[in-house]
């Protein structure tokens, strides 16, 4: 993998680790999916294989990155949902083709057919933050306790009290913050 593009941060739930393919949103932001064959590359990732990407479908896949985290944002702070977002989640889902499979171990996982297109992995990407967002899951929707983060997450964690988007990016580097914090005598970073 080429240098001069950040590693994807990847998660467990499909729609909140597509957003997080742009974080640090409150601070200095990092574009995961810069250009477009990196768009095929996260898809492929997570098992969304499409043999090309345009600008175009870029400007797509962009779209509906920012729809969800806008969604699942309202969601976790029990906000009307803007129905802008709601939109183009919806109309990106009704666009996929895209079949459910049951896999030999009882879990569902979609499967492209071998013309599949951007859109059609797109549509994979909005159903899942319908299911999240809908309150399908066993879990929660919460936002990062990282000031330069705030990204939306999906909670399974027992307790439901998870901070972070991922401990080991933002909750290390609040840890390490409040470290050297204690150590100079200044006050931790807020939380």
């Amino acid at each position: 993998m080429p240098a001069e593009f950040p590693d994807f941060r990847l998660g467990t739930v499909l729609a909140t680790s597509f957003t997080g393919t742009l974080s640090e949103r409150h601070g200095d932001s990092v574009e995961r999916i810069p250009v477009p064959h990196r768009l095929v590359d996260w898809l492929a990732v997570y098992g969304l294989a499409v043999d090309s990407c345009t600008a175009g479908q870029l400007d797509l896949a962009r779209e509906l990155r920012e729809s969800i985290h806008a969604t699942a944002t309202a969601a976790a702070l029990q906000d009307a949902l803007p129905a802008p977002a709601l939109q183009v989640i919806n109309d990106r889902s009704a666009e996929g083709r895209a079949a459910a499979v049951l896999t030999p171990e009882g879990a569902r996982q979609w499967r492209l057919g071998p013309a599949s297109r951007v859109e059609d992995a797109l549509g994979v990407i909005a159903a899942d933050a319908i299911s999240v967002i809908a309150g399908e899951r066993d879990g929660r929707l919460a936002l990062c306790a990282s000031p330069t983060c705030r990204a939306a997450f999906f909670d399974t964690s027992q307790s439901r009290t998870r901070k972070w988007c991922d401990m080991n990016t933002c909750g290390n580097r609040q840890k390490k913050a409040r470290f050297h914090a204690g150590r100079r005598g200044t006050p931790a970073p807020a939380e």
